[in-house]
């Protein structure tokens, strides 16, 4: 029996970085030099959330998805400080130690923050963007969004209300608000989610990250300066019913990139899980495109502006022809 498409070796292995055990998963394409897609995870979710996107692209380009200290299977030493400055820094040494210099990344939720961290740190490893529901502008803070960054520790039950975010229940309203066909959304990704937030120690972890975010809202107007003077080719899809981060801080990025390539879906925070078919095949023309222009080839660069997969709930917008 032939399959008709080709499914990737995926390697589980672990590198420390000054003291965390840092898991990651990464496929072995079968042509040397891929283009290498560096996947940001979210909250509250891990590298297993990419397992499916391995799966469909891992075979012909070189996926490299880490766990963030306090998430998955990464262990931290005890007295860690949960802070994004320190996530970007665990994810910057285990990048330095995997000797990647050149990257597309893939930015999503909590990836964000940890990932434009990395790019105003070393602009010149960044190849290209895969944005997807991973918010950047002020625009895309939904009201309950701003509530939640709003909490201080000294805010009468402050912790009380990170605490109710970090249950079963609000882990699965995480993968199935927004979206129009939930029976698509597979449970493993919020049981599993659900198991590791319910380790030792784990909640401590996201209550101090959470009282950390409003310094990410602070660092927009810097993240924001550097894709305007860096404008590195980007590729934005976006669930457009994402209860934190609504459909206009997928519109926002289009302001400092003109020229991204913008793809709504209808669907909430966590497009890949009910929309992968449809993303997939954006994500892999990206890659051979952004790749290209950062490996110099000669010849035209392809248009940015690519013809959707058909799906009733895609809105294509934003392209670029040059």
């Amino acid at each position: 029996m032939t399959l008709p498409t080709a499914v990737p070796r995926t390697l589980h292995r672990h590198v420390t970085v000054e003291g965390v055990q840092v898991f990651y998963r990464e496929s072995v394409p079968a042509r040397p030099g891929a283009p290498v897609l560096l996947l940001l995870h979210g909250f509250p979710s891990a590298s297993h959330q990419f397992r499916r996107l391995i799966d469909a692209l891992g075979a012909h380009y070189r996926l490299i998805a880490p766990d963030y200290p306090g998430f998955g299977h990464t262990e931290a030493p005890d007295g860690f400080t949960y802070s994004f400055d320190r996530l970007a820094d665990i994810t910057e040494g285990f990048v330095e130690q995997l000797g990647l210099t050149r990257f597309v990344m893939y930015v999503f939720d909590f990836g964000a923050p940890v990932g434009f961290r990395l790019a105003l740190r070393h602009p010149e490893r960044i190849a290209g963007l895969v944005v997807q529901n991973g918010n950047a502008y002020e625009e895309g803070l939904s009201p309950d969004a701003r509530a939640f960054i709003a909490l201080r520790p000294k805010t009468p039950g402050a912790e009380g209300r990170v605490r109710d975010l970090l249950t079963l229940p609000a882990t699965r309203g995480q993968y199935e608000g927004g979206t129009t066909e939930p029976e698509a959304v597979s449970p493993d990704g919020w049981t599993l989610d659900q198991h590791f937030l319910d380790r030792p120690g784990r909640k401590e972890a996201q209550v101090a990250l959470a009282f950390d975010y409003h310094r990410n809202v602070e660092e927009y107007p810097r993240w924001q300066a550097w894709l305007r003077e860096n404008t590195p080719p980007t590729l934005i899809t976006w669930g457009r019913h994402d209860p934190f981060f609504p459909e206009p801080g997928a519109r926002a990025y289009l302001s400092d990139l003109p020229d991204a390539e913008l793809h709504l879906f209808d669907t909430g925070h966590f497009a890949l899980e009910d929309h992968l078919p449809a993303i997939a095949p954006l994500i892999a023309d990206f890659l051979d495109r952004a790749w290209g222009d950062a490996g110099g080839r000669s010849g035209p660069r392809r248009p940015i502006c690519c013809t959707p997969p058909q799906a009733s709930t895609l809105l294509h917008i934003g392209c670029s022809n040059d």
